[in-house]
């Protein structure tokens, strides 16, 4: 137990045979749960996980028939916790990536101060910039200010960390079944937080790279489905939160100051084919463009104003 708070550690592996025994050697003893959850590998991981069970008696194995990416082992392990009405679940990943040295500042704001969830934050440690490869860090940093305005978590940064942990509150509060399950699974579960009013807290921690991990990430294939998610994300959080449950009036300045955007891009579209077919820019449509994207601009910047100071009580 970690001050007297029970503590399981999910740990999502695919084809993670190598590293996994360097997760549970060096899992701390107030871990009182090891969670790992084989996804459909296509390797000896099933065999090095019975190996591990064997040895240590925290490891117990889930094994999902059909692979569903780390987000679906991650919401395997939270479904296990929950139903054992665990206090406390921290991510480890299975390839070693997370110092366990750092569990102890993630664990204490859920364990002490009542936040519902804890995350690693590798963008602020002083040497982040050497230690992350450079297309992550950028990807990272591109994806995190997008977060930013989907979830509502203004405070929080590196949203692709996935080193959390999270209470039992929070744990009881999703719907696991709904999480994305590839790689936006950090940045949907900020969303479904929000919508419940949950409280997240950043902590620093040292970025671990270069340790014989493989990974999986692809900017090319991993920026656009995650920013697409983000939108769909950010509609269904204001539709929920602001519509549905509160009726806030900021939701009708996102919805105006979208809508105003729309109709200044289908009146610069107008004037484009003007200009193009017969060399001219009318001064009515010109006049239409400018008033409604400037007007639009300032809708949605105060929409997200407010949405910023409705959620500053969720640090």
């Amino acid at each position: 137990m970690y001050k007297n708070k029970t503590l399981a550690a999910v740990v999502p592996a695919y084809n993670e045979e190598k590293q996994l025994h360097l997760v549970v050697s060096t899992m701390p003893d107030y871990v009182d749960h090891i969670v790992i959850i084989d996804d459909k590998s296509t390797d000896g991981t099933a065999d090095e996980i019975r190996r591990l069970m064997a040895m240590d008696k925290r490891v117990i194995m889930i094994t999902h028939d059909v692979n569903q990416g780390v987000g679906g082992a991650i919401a395997s392990g939270y479904k296990w916790a929950r139903d054992q009405d665990i206090d406390m679940a921290v991510v480890m990943a299975g390839d070693g990536q997370m110092d366990p040295s750092d569990l102890p500042s993630l664990c204490d704001p859920v364990a002490v101060e009542s936040v519902d969830y804890s995350k690693g934050n590798r963008l602020v440690y002083k040497e982040a910039y050497e230690l992350i490869p450079k297309v992550r860090f950028f990807g990272n940093a591109v994806l995190s200010f997008l977060t930013k305005i989907a979830s509502g978590y203004w405070h929080v940064a590196d949203s692709q960390t996935g080193y959390t942990v999270i209470g039992k509150k929070a744990l009881k509060a999703i719907d696991w079944d709904k999480m994305y399950k590839r790689y936006g699974q950090p940045n949907d579960i900020l969303v479904r937080l929000n919508s419940e009013d949950m409280r997240v807290r950043d902590v620093p921690i040292k970025p671990v790279y270069n340790i014989g991990e493989t990974s999986g990430f692809k900017a090319r294939q991993v920026l656009w489905p995650i920013s697409r998610l983000l939108i769909k994300m950010f509609a269904w959080r204001m539709w929920k939160k602001y519509m549905i449950r509160d009726a806030h009036p900021l939701f009708l300045f996102i919805l105006m100051g979208l809508g105003l955007l729309c109709l200044g891009f289908l009146f610069f579209l107008r004037l484009l084919f003007l200009w193009i077919s017969q060399g001219q820019m009318p001064e009515i449509t010109l006049i239409i463009l400018l008033f409604s994207s400037t007007l639009g601009i300032q809708f949605f910047l105060f929409g997200l104003w407010m949405d910023m100071d409705k959620n500053k009580f969720l640090r």
